[in-house]
């Protein structure tokens, strides 16, 4: 196919190729051409002209035809012209050519194709031309067959299209051939006609004037038995002549015509719905004879004409006009127009057209302010019924009869006006809010009036209208309840209250489901009060005994909606009115049947269908029989119920009559009656659908009841025997052979159905059928209807047919039944017998999965290939391709073979095939769809048989995209994605996205789907090129690129992806939709691309979504005051460049919010520049075009305002969500204009405006409740530091608290009890939170305050401000602290009670809890999981402020009106039965927060949130911060149990900080025990006893489980080897684990090593002596393990983390007591000998960048912690001295540096014997080194600051000397220090470490002089030159010399968790 892309056809490829291969080259090139056409081709334009007219006698197929002309006619636009007459003329000639064979008709379908595109792209330049070739083209048509007369009708609508007004000649000649083809017998060709007449009405104005009524009622006759695509065309054409009409002012010619009126056009379109397309004379005469019935299709259409007659002239003319349409439309289902609605089908069909009516405009066009004004345009409606109604029940007078007649026909306007109101709301939700508060429109009262009604449908849709305000209002729900209740236990006398009030009750609770807040429990019971009293009472009166049946049965069954929670409480009732209903005993049963007369047995009936019995009735038939039709509707919806009870009941319990069962299941003989409604069901008023505000439309009880047997007769066959099953299956066959015509055919439809379904049930449970009689009545059963007239018929035998051999699952049953297939196919020539079998092949490979041999599989194929060439019956060809789909996606790599030949076929057809016959398009689709699949990632491959495949399934494609059926067009893009997905570099994306866009407001929901489906998978991996492709295709196209859903469809799209991009248009779409899957879809797009854009292009998404959140801010602008005409609707242009989203609908508020937060979201992942103002606007200025948060600042929080204060609730959460993350992630941005504030400090206003609203009285519960989070978020942050401005947000805060305060008495009634829960525990944690803050801010004021003692005094002010700050915050808590320790601790109660196992059950307070009833405690758990850990961490802090100190609650604390908890914890005195000890309400509260954190600790789940655990560990470390606790756990086995469940934790939890925060808690059980082993020993030593206390006593044993030392260590170790794996002996020889590798940790893991560091060197302290033995080797061994692991050199020369930590442990390790102690002491100086060697030994250094300081550091450690035993070994002390020896002659200043620090401590060590070796060895070395300094100078301050150490080492060592060898040490020293000063003319001009050389030097001098004076004076004395520099330096000094103090290191930044000492000695 590569030949074929070249711009002139390469004939000689081209001949070369088969007949078929040449139709798909031409098609390639063409295609190909297509692409290249724009350029400039003059030089080639003859040769190409040439070659493209001679393809005209090629035959060539529609496709081809049609991309032909195209290309012919791009050509000529952008060649020359000069040949077009000649290329006219010649089509023309073969247009009139007599050849008349049907090899010929494709090239004459060819030629009038391309007339059609030459004169719609060249037009008016052709000239005259065109008036020959029109009565050429209608003359040819007048012998045309459908195709010809398809293509001609196609091709005058082109010619009309390109010659616009200059074809008005013409237009009644066209308009006479296209009124013919209106009424054709073809489909397409009226289609086609339509669209022509469409096309033509542009410029004949007659259309549209005079002949306006003879265009309507073509377009009625055209309605007559069309299909889907006509009733859509014609429609169309209908609405927009009729829009035309009546907004033109048209006075052209010498005729004024009249201008129509609305009534007029109304009164046109009424005659249609109403009369259909008779002439009025017949239609009388038919009306007389009672025969007339419009045409269900004439009525269809014209539903559809007045959608598109609306929807073109536009949402503000419908505004404008609403009240006279609603009049009209209302009055199509009137009492003016009985015969309309003469049946229940008429009436149910009429609604429903009626009900489509104004769902697709008012629901579709209108947006919400004008539905609110459309919605009391229909209350009034409602109103003026009612009164009619009223008047005419109210009369008396027999002469008002016809009153009452109009009263009940009334009743479907009624049924129409309410289903769209309670539509309306329900689309509405919570911001219809205003309307139902509008006591003018009286919405609630309307509804509620019309439910006494005596229709009983109107009553229906009266309840189901409430139930939709229910669900978009959960507010009224309880209001409504009780109102209807309340009026149903008044009225309970009423048959019509009863009933009315009774379906209100159920959809009310039916409702209730879809209200997350729900209902309070107790009206659970007292509506099953009220039903059980009308079930008590219902004999009482015979009136109204059937009503009060009814009603009673009805609310019991609603009642079920509400769930377990509140059923269980009225289990007991129902069981025992069940029984009640139901006959005891068969003797019972007996007795009945002999009583009682029809209406009784009505009665009977009616209670036990509402009972749902599982009981079996077998007394129907002969109560039938003698009471008639009466009992016709009660005893089929009875027996509807039970069998739809027994099909989910266990088999068992109807095993015993299942016969007497069967023999009722093949009674069911009903006819297909179309079309459902309520009143068929009401019991499907409580029950949920899949569409919230679609009304419920059950079939009639005679088909309801046969879907019920049809899924029991299912279950039933597979449970029986095998002989029964024969029995059954032959008398199916007898009740089907008594039966003739098409009432047979509807028998064999259930049965087949039924036996169908009976095999499902088999292959499910791998049950067997039986022997070999039953298979044989099974396939007669089969067989006779796989040859049935009936395509449906047909379809259920074929897989009936393949089920059974799924069941028999024998291999040569299949391929006998195959065989059966291919013999019948091969034989027949009957339509119904190939398609039959043809698809039964396909279902025997569908269930399965292949018949099993490759000889079948070609069988098959070949079969088929046959059937779907046959193209004298499209309908073969679809069904055999259809087979051949099924069979190419279940065969699998089996079908590889005949992938290619398939696919040539698929190719051949799709280029062939008329696109009239849109079944074989769409079944060539599935093939080429299951194809793609089947090749799967193989297309990815570059071979030339692949490559071809490749190609091949592309064109395919293309030619689906050309289709006109919208099917094949969404599955040519199905198979786009798909090529996509498997081949992505091979499918051009540009034309693809092109091509989604061209279809993304297509008029078709199956081709929207398909276009979002596809943009869906292509925007998660190139998100960006599919956005870029989007806007370039529209800024290439010359016109606006806005696709514009044609008028036909529910709604319309204004789309300008030039301004707003792909991504707005999604968002328009989304905004218009009304399909949940596809806004599902819409929805996942956009998020895919936000998640891969929104960094890249942050001002455009902003936009996007500020557009569309402040469009709902600006719907209060001024109405316009000038009435417009109704031709401005049309003729101006819609200003909305500058208002992309005009009024858009909560739901995409809502998303547009949950957008916001996914951006913030998404820039916190990108960088920190995005919330760093000062790095964002440097990076500004730099590139202009980079883009960050932080400066968008502004519009985020006015978007989140907008949101927060909407009137939609779940706006409103989300617009509070939405700021809560703002203030979270900007509160710590600084304002670079004001120091010490922060950016967020300017919004303050704005936040506080945005939470009010939400703690209004009326606002619900979960808007407060995400409010509260929002105000301590806010107060927490701490972006405001003014105290009174925090009191704004404080003060809502505190409102809430005394809400909480009033107890249960005070709660809102309207909502279910756990709401309350949720808003207390919301108060609560919100409380806690700010709680936390302030003490932690408070916590950190000492830090602060030293900190800011070093600062200069300009900066006391700003600590005094953070100081205020933080306590004036905690100041604001303290006054409420009182109240909410109480409130916390009752909550903590109640959470502790919830999360007792079900065994405890039974200890649970039978009243409930403080803040959670008994029977809501499931509703109210998720909340208090929600909340608890912050209250928890909240309340260990307040205990921890207190040192657990009680205070007595009645001082100084609000007093609560209710007992906090269930129990005596913290009640008042009044109420206190027992007064307990101080010790025991600590206890209790110290065992309630410790339970409560060890039973979460113990095994938090998998979703567990971080924050949670880490609050959990906050509130132990709070707790054991304070003594009493510590007491509590220090010698308690407690400790153990919690170490234990902390290491759990660790193993299970990788997060940093959750490890940090469990081993702070370790550390604080260790200090614990620590401090009880020292309370211990103090004790004992008091009594002068002395027994061993600490862990090992007197053997050393350490016993797992019950040790704390063990399972301290456990978890230390589990720590240090996570971090460092070398530790672990077991791994050092492992290839993971490499010697001598250093490892680099993270900041978290050092961080975490150095606190397991810190708990092992204080372990040994709650060790005895012998216990301290038996760790030490351990402790040892890691703590050096560390050392050795990670003492890496560092540039700078610190110390790292791990090694300082490593460090200061073997400090405290070293100087233990246990070092010292009698029966320890020894053992401990053999060990620190042993360790004291190898830290000597040289593999410690043996690589390369180990640091010797570290070693060296660790030496004097030992040295100066350890006793003299230790270190004064003589070799030891040997090896010591040589490693200092050689770090003094290191060239690196640093570790010189530190080396003299280290010796400096060493020779100041008070044992002589310890320090005198290093003296002795080391001190010569060190005075050499400073006198080699007296020549070479230091040149920078490292150098410098080694001499200075020096000096103080010498300084020390002088000290330190023996007073005979001082004399000499200072004689050498002084000389040395002299030597470092200057005179007064070398220190100007010394650099400035000489300079501070010579000051220290001086100093030093002038300290030693004074204490050595007579060595001095003989030193001076004896050496002038010495004494000269002296005087001379002391002279230059003389007025400089001051002494300083020494300034203390700076703060090193950030401190650590863990506090470390600097200096180890």
């Amino acid at each position: 196919m590569e030949l074929a892309h070249s711009l002139l056809l390469n004939e000689e490829a081209y001949n070369q190729l088969g007949e078929f291969q040449k139709a798909e080259f031409i098609f390639a090139w063409l295609q190909f051409l297509e692409k290249l056409l724009p350029a400039d081709i003059r030089e080639n334009q003859k040769k190409l002209v040439e070659q493209l007219t001679s393809l005209l006698n090629n035959s060539p197929g529609p496709p081809t035809r049609r991309l032909l002309a195209k290309n012919l006619a791009v050509l000529y636009s952008t060649g020359d012209t000069f040949s077009v007459y000649q290329t006219i003329d010649k089509c023309n000639e073969l247009i009139r050519s007599k050849d008349d064979s049907p090899s010929y008709l494709p090239t004459k379908l060819a030629a009038v194709v391309c007339l059609g595109y030459l004169y719609k792209r060249l037009g008016r330049i052709l000239g005259n031309s065109f008036t020959d070739t029109v009565g050429n083209v209608l003359k040819a048509m007048k012998n045309a067959e459908s195709q010809g007369r398809y293509e001609i009708m196609l091709s005058l609508q082109n010619i009309l299209n390109g010659l616009g007004a200059a074809a008005i000649p013409c237009h009644r000649d066209i308009y006479k051939a296209a009124r013919s083809c209106l009424t054709d017998r073809s489909m397409a060709v009226r289609c086609a006609a339509a669209k022509c007449l469409l096309e033509l009405q542009n410029e004949a104005v007659f259309m549209w004037s005079t002949d306006l009524d003879s265009v309507v009622t073509l377009c009625f006759k055209s309605f007559e038995g069309s299909n889907y695509d006509v009733r859509l065309a014609v429609s169309k054409l209908l609405g927009t002549i009729l829009a035309r009409a009546l907004t033109s002012k048209q006075t052209t010619g010498k005729h004024n015509f009249r201008r129509i009126s609305l009534e007029d056009v109304m009164e046109l379109l009424g005659t249609g719905f109403l009369r259909g397309s008779c002439g009025f004379l017949r239609a009388s005469g038919d009306m007389l004879k009672g025969t007339s019935s419009v045409s269900r299709d004439v009525r269809v259409g014209v539903t559809q004409a007045y959608v598109v007659f609306v929807s073109t002239l536009g949402a503000q003319w419908l505004e404008r006009n609403f009240s006279a349409f609603l009049s009209h439309i209302l009055d199509l289902v009137s009492q003016s127009h009985p015969k309309a609605i003469q049946s229940p089908t008429d009436a149910i069909g009429c609604r429903r057209c009626v009900s489509f009516i104004l769902r697709a405009t008012v629901g579709g066009l209108l947006e919400e302010k004008a539905q609110i004004a459309a919605a009391k345009e229909i209350c009034q409606a409602i109103w003026k019924l009612k009164k009619v109604v009223d008047a005419a029940m109210s009369d008396g007078n027999l002469e008002t009869k016809i009153n009452t007649t109009d009263v009940t026909v009334s009743q479907h306007v009624l049924v129409c006006a309410l289903q769209e109101l309670g539509s309306l709301i329900h689309g509405l939700g919570t911001t219809a809010a205003p309307l139902l508060q509008d006591s003018s429109a009286g919405v609630l009262e309307a509804v509620i009036s019309v439910i006494l009604h005596p229709s009983i449908s109107v009553r229906l849709t009266a309840a189901w209208c409430l139930r939709c305000i229910a669900v978009a209002l959960p507010s009224y729900v309880s209001l409504l309840l009780d109102r209807c209740i309340e009026r149903l236990s008044a009225l309970k006398s009423c048959p019509e209250a009863v009933t009315g009030y009774s379906f209100a009750v159920a959809a009310l609770l039916g409702a209730v489901k879809h209200c997350p807040l729900g209902i309070p429990h107790g009206k659970g019971k007292v509506i099953m009060t009220v039903a059980e009293d009308l079930l008590c009472c219902a004999s009482q009166n015979s009136r109204i005994s059937l009503q009060r049946m009814q009603a009673g049965w009805l609310l019991i069954a609603a009642l079920m909606t509400l769930g377990p929670a509140v059923v269980q409480h009225h289990l007991p009732r129902m069981l025992l009115l069940w029984k009640c209903i139901f006959p005891s005993s068969p003797k019972d049963l007996e007795t009945e049947k002999t009583r009682g007369d029809s209406f009784t047995w009505q009665v009977t009936l009616e209670g036990r269908a509402g009972a749902l019995s599982g009981k079996q009735d077998l007394l129907l038939s002969s109560i039938y029989k003698s009471y008639g039709n009466s009992l016709k509707t009660p005893s089929t919806v009875y027996r509807h119920k039970l069998y739809e009870l027994l099909a989910v009941l266990p088999p068992k319990t109807w095993s015993k009559i299942w016969l007497s069962l069967f023999c009722f299941l093949q009674l069911l003989l009903g006819n297909s009656i179309a079309g459902g409604s309520l009143e068929y069901d009401p019991y499907s008023i409580y029950e949920k659908f899949v569409k919230g505000d679609s009304l419920p439309k059950p079939l009639p009880p005679a088909l309801s009841v046969i879907s019920a047997a049809t899924r029991l007769f299912g279950v039933m066959f597979s449970h029986i025997t095998e002989s029964h099953r024969l029995q059954v299956l032959e008398q199916l066959l007898n009740s089907i052979k008594q039966t003739k015509g098409s009432r047979q055919q509807i028998v064999q439809l259930h049965v087949v159905s039924a036996f169908s379904t009976s095999l499902k049930h088999l292959a499910n449970c791998k049950g067997s059928l039986g022997s070999e009689e039953v298979r044989r009545s099974a396939l007669m059963l089969v067989m006779g209807a796989l040859e049935s007239s009936n395509p449906l018929l047909r379809c259920a035998a074929a897989e009936c047919l393949a089920r059974l051999a799924q069941v028999v699952s024998d291999s040569a049953f299949t391929a006998g039944l195959a065989q059966l297939s291919f013999d019948k196919l091969k034989s027949a020539r009957d339509v119904v017998s190939r398609t039959g079998h043809s698809l039964a092949l396909g279902c025997l490979y569908r269930y399965l999965g292949g018949i099993g041999s490759t000889q079948h599989l070609n069988a098959c194929v070949g079969i088929l290939y046959t059937l779907s060439q046959d193209s004298t019956s499209p309908d073969v060809q679809a069904w055999a391709l259809h087979s051949l789909s099924l069979i190419v996606d279940l065969a699998g790599p089996l079908y590889h073979v005949h992938v290619e030949p398939t696919l040539s076929l698929v190719l051949m057809l799709l280029l062939s095939v008329p696109p009239a016959y849109a079944e074989v398009h769409q079944s060539l689709g599935r093939c080429l769809n299951t194809l793609i699949t089947t090749l799967g990632p193989e297309l990815q491959g570059s071979s030339t048989i692949v490559s071809a495949l490749r190609t091949s399934c592309l064109l395919g494609c293309a030619v689906m995209q050309d289709n006109p059926d919208c099917l094949v067009q969404a599955q040519a893009i199905s198979c786009l994605q798909q090529l996509h997905m498997f081949a992505p570099r091979h499918v051009n994306l540009s034309n693809l996205v092109t091509c989604l866009c061209m279809n993304l407001c297509s008029s078709y929901l199956l081709l929207r789907r398909a276009v979002v489906a596809c943009l869906r998978q292509l925007v998660q991996r190139e998100a960006a090129e599919v956005s870029e492709y989007a806007v370039a295709l529209v800024k290439e196209s010359k016109e606006d690129f806005t696709p514009v859903l044609s008028s036909q469809t529910l709604f319309l799209a204004d789309v300008n992806i030039r301004e707003i991009g792909l991504e707005g248009a999604l968002l328009g779409l989304l905004d218009k939709e009304l399909d949940p899957r596809l806004c599902q879809d819409i929805k996942e797009t956009l998020t895919h691309m936000l998640t891969s854009m929104a960094v890249e292009k942050l001002s455009f998404w902003l936009k996007l979504c500020k557009d569309v959140l402040a469009a709902s801010a600006d719907t209060t602008q001024e109405e316009e005051t000038a009435k417009v005409d109704d031709i401005s609707v049309l003729t101006s242009d819609n200003d909305d460049r500058f208002h992309p989203f005009r009024n858009p609908r909560w739901s995409t508020r809502v998303f547009a919010a949950e957008c916001v937060c996914k951006i913030i979201s998404q820039c916190e992942n990108a960088g920190s520049a995005h919330f760093d103002i000062t790095l964002a606007q440097e990076r500004k200025q730099r590139d202009s075009r980079d883009d960050f948060l932080v400066l968008h600042l502004a519009d985020l929080v006015r978007m989140a305002f907008i949101a927060a204060t909407d009137h939609s609730d779940q706006l409103r959460l989300s617009g509070l969500q939405t700021l809560q993350t703002v203030v979270r992630k900007f509160a710590a941005v600084p304002e670079p204009e004001f120091p010490g504030h922060v950016i967020l400090e300017q919004y303050q206003a704005n936040v506080g405006a945005a939470l009010r609203p939400a703690f209004a009285p009326e606002t619900p519960p979960d808007v407060t409740a995400k409010a509260c989070q929002v105000c301590s978020a806010w107060i927490a942050s701490g972006v405001v530091s003014d105290l009174n401005d925090l009191r704004r947000v404080h003060q809502l805060l505190v409102s809430s608290l005394l809400k909480v305060q009033a107890g249960k008495e005070a709660q809102n009634h309207q909502y279910n009890e756990s709401t309350s829960t949720m808003e207390v525990l919301a108060v609560l944690k919100a409380w806690a939170e700010v709680y936390i803050v302030a003490v932690e801010k408070q916590k950190n004021q000492s830090d602060t305050h030293k900190q800011c003692l070093k600062l200069e005094n300009s900066s006391e002010e700003s600590y005094r401000d953070i100081t205020f700050s933080a306590s004036g915050l905690l100041d604001l808590v303290q006054a409420d602290l009182g109240t909410l320790s109480k409130l916390w601790l009752a909550a903590l109660q109640d959470f502790a009670l919830l999360t007792l196992p079900p065994e405890y059950a039974s200890q649970l307070p039978a009243e409930g809890g403080t803040f959670y009833t008994a029977e809501t405690i499931e509703n109210a758990r998720p909340h208090y999981y929600n909340s608890w850990a912050l209250i928890l961490y909240a309340t260990a802090l307040w205990l921890t402020s207190t040192g657990f100190i009680v205070v007595d609650p009645d001082e100084g604390v609000t007093n609560l009106s209710r007992p906090v908890t269930p129990t005596t914890m913290c009640q008042d005195s009044s109420t206190r039965p027992l007064v307990k000890s101080p010790e025991d309400v600590n206890t209790d509260r110290f065992h309630l927060i410790l339970g409560i954190s060890v039973e979460f600790l113990c095994s938090p789940r998998s979703d567990a949130a971080m924050e949670n655990i880490i609050a959990c560990l906050h509130a132990l470390q709070a707790l054991f911060d304070v003594p009493w606790p510590r007491s509590k756990i220090g010698g308690d086995q407690l400790g153990v149990e919690l170490l234990n469940v902390l290491h759990r934790l660790i193993l299970t939890r990788e997060s940093p900080d959750i490890q940090l925060a469990a081993l702070e808690v370790v550390r604080l059980i260790l200090f614990a025990a620590q401090e009880h082993v020292k309370e211990k020993r103090r004790s004992a030593e008091e009594k002068e006893t002395l027994p061993e206390f600490g862990e090992g006593k007197d053997t050393g044993g350490l016993v797992p489980g019950k040790s704390l030392v063990f399972a301290t260590l456990e978890l230390c170790v589990c720590i240090l080897v996570r971090q460092l794996p070398q530790l672990n002996p077991k791994l050092t020889c492992s290839p993971a684990v490499q010697p001598g590798k250093h490892l680099l940790l993270s900041e978290d893991g050092s961080r975490l090593v150095a606190a397991a560091l810190v708990i092992l060197s204080d372990i040994p302290a709650v060790c005895s002596p012998e216990g301290s033995v038996s760790v030490l080797p351990t402790i040892l061994y890691l703590i050096i393990g560390v050392l050795k692991q990670t003492a890496v050199k560092l540039q700078d020369g610190r110390l790292r983390l791990t090694v300082a930590a490593s460090l200061q442990a073997l400090k405290g390790l070293l100087s233990s007591p246990m070092a010292r102690a009698e029966k320890s002491q020894n053992a401990w100086t053999d060990l620190l000998r042993i360790l004291y060697y190898s830290q000597n030994d040289c593999t410690l250094i043996c690589h390369t960048k180990f640091d010797e300081v570290s070693l060296l550091t660790a030496i004097t450690v030992f040295v100066m912690s350890t006793s003299p035993e230790v270190t004064t070994v003589e070799c030891l002390q040997k090896r010591c001295i040589e490693k200092f020896k050689i770090t003094l002659d290191s060239k690196d200043p640093l570790v010189q540096c530190k080396c003299y620090q280290l010796l400096h401590s060493i020779f100041q060590h008070p044992n002589k014997t310890v320090s005198y070796p290093y003296i002795h060895s080391l001190a010569p070395s060190v005075v050499g080194k400073l006198q080699e300094t007296e020549k070479a100078k230091p040149e920078n301050a490292a150098e410098l600051q080694v001499i200075q150490e020096g000096i103080k080492v010498v300084t020390a060592l002088t000290a330190a000397a023996e007073e005979q060898h001082r004399a000499h040490l200072v004689a050498c020293f002084l000389p040395i220090l002299i030597s470092f000063l200057l005179d007064e003319n070398a220190l100007v001009s010394a650099t400035i470490s000489a300079k501070s050389l010579h000051e220290f030097a001086l100093q030093t001098l002038m300290q030693i002089g004074p204490q050595y004076s007579s060595v001095f004076k003989k030193l001076m004395a004896s050496s002038p030159t010495m004494k000269a520099r002296l005087e001379s330096a002391v002279k230059g000094n003389q007025e400089g010399i001051k002494v300083k103090t020494t300034k203390h290191a700076k703060n090193p930044g950030k401190s650590s968790s863990i506090q470390l000492k600097t200096n180890f000695l």
